[in-house]
């Protein structure tokens, strides 16, 4: 019986060695699969491969897309990923004209900005022509028109930079179907109030109200607006509180006056 098991045995060593082999010879494949791997990327980093080629900007409607290239440093020979993304967006939003931005990098040799501007909110007038300003308050002066398209409102008298980076700031928060029947916003200070404004609106109505808290409070317009007559002219007094005020005295005083005349006329 035990030489049987023996011979068993030595029967067995070649098929064992030879599972040895197949299972060495597989470890090396893989270990060289690694290697060659290793090799292959320190290549790649090291070669023009892994330079940028492609270089997306979206988002930009007033930011030149070549200035926006040239601003965040990434040229032809960068090295995708020597990418310091935070520079680049710290650079890009310093930029008046930008409220945010996003980098993302795409292999192999892809890069895109996302940028996000400051929203245009109106336009102001300067010699005869018109400039568009964003919502922090900032005029493009290289973007001048020289009549109005009607898409945003007009700013007037806003001759103090404070103020008119205040209202720009309340109209930007406005909802966009408010801002979009306002045609024009004239500061007009008072004694008591350095912050009135008026409001002449695309739908017929007038409206007096303060920089201060301004988009706010104006959220209530369309709610008066609609409980009132329609045809029906005035002033819409927006404050701590809202209420709505006719045009009859000046309508009676102008009515008046007419009948006077027309009995001077007749005595004459």
């Amino acid at each position: 019986m035990s030489k049987e098991k023996i011979v068993s045995i030595e029967d067995r060593i070649p098929k064992l060695k030879q599972a040895r082999k197949k299972k060495a010879n597989r470890r090396l494949v893989f270990y060289l699969s690694i290697f060659f791997f290793l090799i292959s990327i320190i290549v790649y980093l090291q070669s023009p491969l892994s330079h940028v080629k492609t270089i997306a900007v979206t988002g930009n409607s007033f930011y030149p897309e070549q200035e926006v290239i040239e601003q965040s440093g990434i040229q032809d020979d960068t090295n995708i990923w020597t990418i310091n993304k935070e520079e680049i967006i710290r650079t890009l939003e310093n930029n008046p004209l930008v409220n945010s931005v996003t980098v993302e990098t795409k292999l192999p040799w892809t890069v895109e900005i996302h940028l996000i501007e400051h929203e245009r909110i109106g336009y102001i007038k300067k010699d005869n022509s018109y400039y568009p300003i964003l919502g922090n308050g900032t005029v493009l002066t290289q973007s001048k028109k020289d009549q109005l398209t009607g898409d945003a409102p007009l700013l007037v008298n806003f001759t103090e930079d404070e103020t008119l980076i205040n209202m720009s700031q309340e109209l930007s928060n406005l909802p966009t179907k408010i801002l979009n029947i306002i045609s024009e916003v004239h500061w007009a200070p008072t004694d008591s109030n350095k912050n009135e404004i008026i409001l002449y609106m695309s739908d017929g109505y007038m409206v007096e109200a303060s920089v201060r808290e301004f988009a706010e409070r104006m959220t209530v317009y369309p709610s008066i607006v609609a409980q009132l007559e329609p045809g029906k002219e005035g002033i819409i007094h927006i404050g701590v509180g809202a209420y709505f005020e006719a045009f009859v005295q000046e309508a009676d005083e102008e009515e008046a006056d007419s009948e006077e005349e027309v009995q001077t006329d007749g005595q004459n």
